[in-house]
């Protein structure tokens, strides 16, 4: 089966990530990873985490990307 073209560009889906209201607030976004893979590529997506300085981790189908430098704890 093949698959749909992808219909946005990575970098606007970049653009469109981090200019959300809750990245530009230095909160909390999520995304799938099938999407960030089809879409810019987990490399180029790690490389634009490490150049804004952001963490990401993943757990139950999402990653969850925290869009400020603060330290992480986790809790349990």
């Amino acid at each position: 089966m093949r698959q749909a073209p992808i219909p946005i560009s990575p970098e606007r889906w970049l653009r469109h990530l981090f200019s959300s209201r809750a990245a530009a607030e230095g909160g909390v976004v999520r995304r799938k990873p099938r999407d960030i893979d089809r879409i810019v590529g987990q490399e180029r997506f790690l490389a634009e985490l490490d150049r804004r300085g952001f963490r990401a981790v993943e757990n139950a189908g999402q990653t969850v990307i925290f869009c400020n430098r603060d330290p992480l704890r986790v809790l349990r």
